[in-house]
C-alpha cells in the first residue's frame, strides 16, 4: 500500500485556436483532473507554449508526456523549462522519454538508435538538463517523470524519476499474462530504487476507457503500438467497466502496483471523468 494520494492527468493533443484551447483547459480543471499534460509528438500541440497559455486560465499542474529526449539539447531544454516554471508559478512537471517514432528522428537528421542507445542518450540528457537547471537562481527543478516499458528504462526511472510512468506496452511480455507482466516491471523499479522506491509516484498511463468492449475507442494505441484488439483489451492501460467498476479496478491496481497518478489521452476526459468522481 502507498502513501501516495490519487492524482489524475489527461492529455490534450490539439491546439487549434486560442479560444478554443483555453475552453478546453478549464474543461479539464472543471471535470476533476490534476494535471494538464500535452504529448510530443510532430503533428500535435507544441508542449511549452501549449501549456504556458493553459497556466493563464488554470490553477492545477502542467507536463510534457512526454518529451522526446533523443533529438533534445539539454541546454535548449534547460532554458525551455526555466522560463516554463517561471510562466506557470512552477507547475511543471517535465517528462521525458526515449522516443519511438522513426520518422521524428529522421525529421531532424538524428540517428534513432538502438533501444539501449536512447536509454543511455536520455540519461545523459537528464543530468546535463539537471545540472543546468541547478545553476538557474530563480526558477526551481520542476518534478521529473520518466515513461517506458523496457527494463533499462524501467530501472532507470527507479534510480533517478520523481514518477515514474508505465506505458500501455509495460503489460507486454511475450507468454506472459498482463498483469504478471506489469508486476515484472514494478519490482524492476522497486529493484533499481531501494530505499528511494517509496517516495516515486507511480503513472499508469490508460488508453482507452470504455462500458464494453465493442464501445473502446483502441485507434489511437494500435497504431502505435502493433498489437491486435484482442491483446489491447487484456492489458492493464485499457479500462472496462462501469466507472464504479473501473474505479474498484484502480483501487486494486493501487494496493498491488503502487500506482496512484493516472494519465488517460483526451479523447477519454469525459467517460474517465465519471471514474475520478468514485475516487476523491
Amino acid at each position: 500500500m502507498t502513501d501516495h494520494p490519487f492524482r489524475f492527468g489527461v492529455s490534450l493533443i490539439n491546439v487549434g485556436s486560442r479560444t478554443d484551447w483555453r475552453a478546453r483547459a478549464r474543461e479539464v480543471q472543471d471535470r476533476g483532473y490534476d494535471v494538464l499534460q500535452v504529448p510530443d509528438h510532430l503533428g500535435m500541440a507544441s508542449p511549452f507554449p501549449a501549456l504556458v497559455a493553459a497556466a493563464d486560465v488554470t490553477s492545477i499542474r502542467l507536463g510534457t508526456y512526454v518529451l522526446n529526449a533523443g533529438i533534445l539539447s539539454p541546454a535548449y531544454l534547460a532554458r525551455d523549462v526555466a522560463d516554463v516554471q517561471r510562466l506557470t508559478d512552477g507547475r511543471l512537471e517535465l517528462g521525458l522519454g526515449t522516443g519511438y517514432m522513426p520518422n521524428e528522428f529522421e525529421a531532424v537528421g538524428v540517428p534513432m538508435g538502438s533501444g539501449g542507445e536512447r536509454v543511455r542518450k536520455l540519461e545523459s540528457t537528464l543530468k546535463a538538463t539537471r545540472e543546468l537547471l541547478a545553476a538557474e537562481t530563480d526558477a526551481t527543478v520542476p518534478p521529473i517523470m520518466l515513461s517506458g516499458s523496457g527494463d533499462r528504462m524501467v530501472a532507470l526511472g527507479g534510480r533517478e524519476a520523481d514518477i515514474f510512468s508505465f506505458s500501455i506496452m509495460a503489460g507486454v511480455a511475450p507468454g506472459t499474462a498482463p498483469e504478471d507482466a506489469f508486476a515484472h516491471r514494478v519490482q524492476v523499479l522497486r529493484d533499481a530504487a531501494g530505499d528511494r522506491f517509496g517516495d516515486i509516484e507511480l503513472n499508469l498511463f490508460v488508453a482507452a476507457v470504455g462500458d464494453s468492449v465493442d464501445e473502446l475507442d483502441l485507434g489511437i494505441i494500435r497504431q502505435a503500438s502493433g498489437l491486435a484488439d484482442e491483446q489491447l483489451t487484456q492489458l492493464p492501460g485499457v479500462l472496462v467497466g462501469s466507472p464504479r467498476e473501473i474505479a474498484e479496478r484502480l483501487e486494486r491496481y493501487r494496493e498491488t502496483f503502487g500506482t496512484t497518478y493516472i494519465s488517460v489521452l483526451e479523447p477519454h476526459l469525459a467517460a474517465f471523468a465519471e471514474v475520478i468522481k468514485h475516487l476523491r
